[in-house]
């Protein structure tokens, strides 16, 4: 199991108080990747319930590519190799992150970690968060593993800083 970190428990305190599993771990980097955490939130909002509730990817390795995106990721899809490189540099990270996810869980797929086997009722309409709803779901607990797989590959891998909201933030990881 992997050891939980202070991203991995802020991204379980989101869990906790109602945002889905893709917010909660992009949620807990705003402060890291440079943008209003209001803005993280919403615009990690699809990709939740493994992308929009379809059970396809876990969003909680979406929400995590979400901040790799803004720390690893290539600014233009130029013919340029250099900038080619950082495609390729970003889709090298996203690998390693999901392998270690891969590692931890067994799969990737939301509905392989939850159990599901047939499309639930409506799969647009999100559950209830209720007591039982947090008691029989691991996704708090996943949230809280995948931020800190993401921490600790942050640490140990130098980010490129790309500007955000007008300068180039570095903050503080843990």
């Amino acid at each position: 199991m992997t050891e939980i970190t202070g991203r991995g428990r802020r991204a379980k305190e989101l869990f906790l108080s109602g945002y889905n599993c893709a917010q909660s771990v992009a949620g807990a980097y705003a402060d890291v990747i440079g943008l209003p955490e209001t803005l993280v939130l919403r615009l990690s909002q699809p990709f939740g319930g493994g992308m929009g509730r379809m059970r396809e990817v876990c969003g909680t390795l979406s929400g995590a590519l979400f901040v790799v995106a803004q720390l690893y990721g290539g600014e233009d899809p130029s013919t340029d190799e250099e900038k080619r490189d950082g495609k390729a540099r970003v889709y090298a990270v996203v690998q390693d992150i999901a392998s270690s996810f891969r590692a931890e869980h067994g799969t990737i797929i939301c509905r392989e970690l939850l159990g599901i086997r047939e499309a639930e009722t409506d799969p647009l309409r999100p559950s209830e968060r209720t007591s039982e709803y947090y008691r029989k779901r691991p996704c708090g607990d996943i949230c809280a593993e995948t931020a800190s797989i993401l921490e600790r590959y942050i640490a140990s891998h130098q980010p490129v800083r790309h500007p955000a909201n007008g300068a180039d933030r570095q903050t503080e990881i843990s």
